[in-house]
């Protein structure tokens, strides 16, 4: 064991012991000073948790790098601080503060309320748990100055969050997101005001899901086809989280009258008792809803996560079994609907944009270009989303954006992922495939026919600890360094590079700027054969990710086999790249 950790992590322990901390609170820490196994103290003090560009992430308990309501409280007195520097000459600040599900997170929601409102700043506190997209919508509606969400979206029980958000209702940017980590860093823990002033918290609920609800009703395309189709059999999972409410009243609001819910799942939990792991991305969160999908003949099967800003979807392949919808083909099938049905309907008036971040698929932009619609490609994460319809509010009209990661906004009454006007956006999309004889999944087919075929396929590679992270600045460096030639036999035709927004034209030489609002550590490469790698480190998590994309053709319409030489292909990439 690390000798100077140890005594590092002693004083830090003791320093709770003797400071203003509950007796709880200290009784806990003493436990982790008294236990001969020094492993939970050390991880409970070897760092502050970092209050990063997102806001806090992490597991529950006493000590400095875990959520617990000092954290939490010297990270709302920092975000307070900067509120009351960049509002200086507004005399009436205020905030949204909402929650999901999670263990603590009512907890946690009403201190930090208590703290804005002992700093002078009027804190609109949700009553109960609430869908991020309404925490986005409410900043927005009530011309708030910032908003906090306690939520860890879909990691595991154990976890839970805080997201800071700014006053158009997208998570923090620059120049304010450095600008409040540099509040945080310096607030003491005998700086937090705790004490709350009742009278600057309101609390809020009914009358804005009201509002929030109409709001969705302006991402419906086509009602019409919605009521020719409102028997359609719908299947809905919350993951025992915040769309258990709202996502249903959604639903009916927008005409669907045969809308099923899985029982054992809309019982809220923080446990997460009928998961592994509360993440719909993962096939096996999605069991129970298939298993009711398959009892009830459902035409879909959708889910939201834990704070409801993403979603799933499955629906029946060409034998009537059960697939699930991976995340680029969910933006995919969005964009293409929501162009093709918005020109039909004669709704396209010419100046209309979409947007995808620059790991989300390219056939996004053959659908787009085809149709004469813009399309911006912006940074991964959906803050970068946000500042894009930001930049072009009053200009251009935002029709939908998305990202490979199951997240989408079809509309921009919300500055965040919306996954109830999502689901009620795909069931319209479903409802739409059924009135001209089609399945999602030959809805999904005829796409591929139309506008060729393209797999997407994302690779984690993880490196714990200082060794990880210094392993995997020397990987990036490498491949900026030696960029690899060919991939998978193809040879690289163009190099991104979004550290220097330089791109490089291998054939021709040629060195051009990319215009980005900023630099990232992403680099990409584009083969002659229409492959793309995109490599970037994680922000939140110790790993290395790779998103790899690779064309298929699709001429004999037989998906399975096309699939399978994809996946080769990616198997093969993987080898150019070494891993």
């Amino acid at each position: 064991m690390d000798n100077a950790l140890l005594q590092e992590v002693t004083a830090k322990a003791n320093a709770w012991l003797s400071g203003n901390f509950d007796s709880e609170t200290k009784a806990e820490v003493k436990s982790l000073l008294d236990s001969s196994d020094k492993t939970a103290l050390i991880d409970a003090f070897y760092q502050n948790l970092e209050f990063g560009t997102g806001g806090l992430r992490g597991i529950m308990g006493v000590g400095t790098n875990r959520m617990n309501k000092y954290v939490v409280g010297m990270a709302t007195q920092g975000l307070a601080n900067y509120l009351k520097k960049a509002f200086a000459d507004k005399k009436d600040i205020s905030v949204v503060v909402g929650h999901d599900c999670r263990n603590n997170s009512r907890f946690f929601a009403e201190i930090v309320a208590g703290i804005f409102s002992a700093n002078g700043i009027r804190a609109f506190l949700f009553e109960s748990l609430r869908p991020t997209p309404e925490i986005s919508f409410a900043i927005r509606q009530l011309g708030c100055q910032s908003g906090v969400n306690i939520t860890a979206s879909h990691n595991p029980k154990e976890y839970n969050g805080y997201k800071a958000y700014w006053d158009d209702g997208a998570q923090v940017l620059a120049p304010h997101d450095k600008g409040i980590i540099d509040e945080v860093n310096k607030v003491q823990i005998e700086d937090v005001k705790f004490t709350p002033n009742k009278e600057l918290i309101t609390i809020i609920g009914g009358e804005m899901d009201y509002d929030y609800l109409e709001a969705v009703k302006e991402a419906m395309v086509d009602q019409d086809v919605i009521l020719r189709q409102k028997d359609l059999n719908i299947v809905y999972s919350p993951l025992h989280g915040t769309g258990r409410v709202i996502v249903p009243l959604c639903l009916r609001s927008w005409g669907f009258q045969n809308i099923n819910v899985v029982p054992e799942q809309m019982v809220i939990d923080g446990n997460f008792s009928t998961v592994k792991s509360p993440n719909p991305e993962n096939s096996e969160a999605m069991t129970m809803g298939m298993n009711l999908g398959t009892k009830l003949g459902a035409d879909l099967v959708i889910a939201s996560d834990p704070d409801a800003d993403r979603l799933a979807i499955v629906c029946r392949d060409d034998k009537g079994e059960w697939m699930i919808i991976n995340g680029n083909q969910t933006c995919m099938m969005f964009c293409y609907y929501i162009i093709t049905n918005m020109k039909k309907l004669g709704k396209l008036k010419g100046n209309e944009f979409l947007v995808k971040t620059i790991v989300t698929s390219e056939l996004i932009r053959e659908i787009a270009e085809k149709n004469n619609v813009k399309l911006y490609d912006e940074y991964t994460g959906f803050k970068w989303i946000a500042y894009r319809i930001r930049e072009n509010e009053g200009k251009e009209k935002y029709i939908g954006g998305g990202e490979e990661s199951f997240g989408f906004l079809p509309y921009d009454k919300v500055r965040d992922k919306d996954a109830p006007a999502s689901i009620c956006l795909i069931c319209e999309i479903a409802a739409w495939a059924k009135d001209n004889g089609m399945s999602l999944y030959q809805l999904l087919m005829n796409i591929y026919k139309e506008y060729g075929f393209q797999k997407e396929s994302a690779i984690s590679v993880v490196k714990p600890g200082k060794s990880g992270a210094d392993e995997i600045k020397a990987m990036m460096e490498n491949f900026r360094n030696n960029p690899p030639k060919e991939l998978a036999g193809s040879p690289v035709k163009l190099i991104k590079d979004f550290k220097s927004l330089k791109q490089n034209c291998v054939k021709c030489g040629k060195i051009e700027d990319i215009n980005m609002p900023e630099s990232a550590n992403v680099l990409q490469f584009f083969t002659e054969d229409g492959t793309k790698v995109s490599v970037r480190p994680s922000g939140t998590e110790p790993k290395i990710k790779f998103y790899v994309e690779v064309k298929g053709d699709f001429s004999s319409g037989d998906y399975a086999k096309v699939d399978a030489e994809a996946n080769a292909k990616v198997d093969a990439i993987k080898k150019s790249l070494g891993l």
